[in-house]
């Protein structure tokens, strides 16, 4: 097949503008593992994007974004990328389109990382990891539109191992990664990853880095709270996407599972829009 090339990029306007317009900023993550969909489904040609288009279909309203974690395409070889790239273009454009790959190489092997992310699929944003420094980020900033979403502080347990290690000015690691960071791009190119399994955390963040959309997985299925999360961490623009994965599309593993997929997304965006009513009400917001 092939692959598609530029589509319209999602910038920073845009997505506000949606997310004022539905009310939510849920991102549904399409971590697609063929063990787990619906059995009825594997007799199709291509039962991940058959699954996917389902999903899609049955959560489009209520979400402003979907991630796609490489790992679960490109672990099915040839074939993977096809059920991605298709997945990919019938997202379209009107919704946030993550490759959440978490590439984190240099020079001119980042400059294909981002070709492959930017132009041969056409996504709008891709996770990346910093602790290269700054030749392993900007190449993806190089792409008008097109955002580069950094690790900043994650949900696993690991994240014990560096991030918040603390520095001798007193600093933990990930902090003065967030500031370091934050000087190489802007507002307009630049989120960051930070765990919905750390919420006392956002409130130092969010001085750090006032203006950036944060990425916030770890709600749902690895115990993170929505309302903790969204009390600490939004600003007069939102500025936050929370991820929703297993929870979502793993609903149900019955012929009813895009039904399933339905009622929790639209769940979680009604609590969002109470939230973003409540929250933002004293904001004078154009959207």
């Amino acid at each position: 097949m092939n692959f598609a090339t530029f589509a319209s990029a999602m910038d920073r306007k845009k997505l506000v503008s949606e997310i004022f317009r539905k009310k939510s900023y849920l991102i549904t993550g399409l971590d697609t593992d063929l063990s787990k969909i619906p059995a009825h489904l594997l007799a199709e040609p291509d039962p991940v994007f058959s699954f996917n288009k389902a999903i899609i279909d049955a959560t489009a309203d209520h979400c402003v974004g979907y991630k796609i974690n490489t790992a679960f395409y490109e672990a099915n070889g040839v074939k993977g990328w096809e059920s991605m790239a298709k997945t990919v273009e019938y997202i379209g454009s009107d919704h946030f389109k993550i490759a959440d790959a978490k590439r984190g190489d240099i020079g001119n092997t980042a400059d294909q990382y981002a070709k492959a992310f930017f132009e041969t699929l056409p996504f709008d944003s891709i996770t990346v990891a910093p602790y290269m420094g700054s030749d392993s980020i900007k190449p993806f900033l190089a792409y008008a539109g097109k955002w580069a979403i950094v690790l900043g502080l994650t949900s696993n347990t690991g994240a014990a191992d560096f991030e918040l290690q603390q520095l001798a000015d007193g600093k933990k690691l990930y902090e003065e990664v967030l500031s370091k960071v934050s000087q190489w791009g802007t507002t307009e190119n630049l989120m960051f990853v930070v765990g919905a399994t750390q919420p006392d955390e956002f409130i130092s963040i969010r001085k750090i880095l006032p203006g950036h959309f944060f990425l916030v997985p770890g709600v749902g299925a690895q115990g993170g709270s929505l309302d903790e999360i969204s009390s600490k961490a939004m600003n007069n623009e939102c500025g936050i996407l929370v991820n929703l994965s297993r929870a979502v599309i793993y609903a149900s593993s019955g012929r009813d599972f895009a039904e399933k997929a339905t009622e929790v997304a639209k769940s979680y965006q009604h609590q969002m829009s109470q939230f973003i009513d409540k929250k933002l009400v004293d904001f004078h917001q154009p959207f």
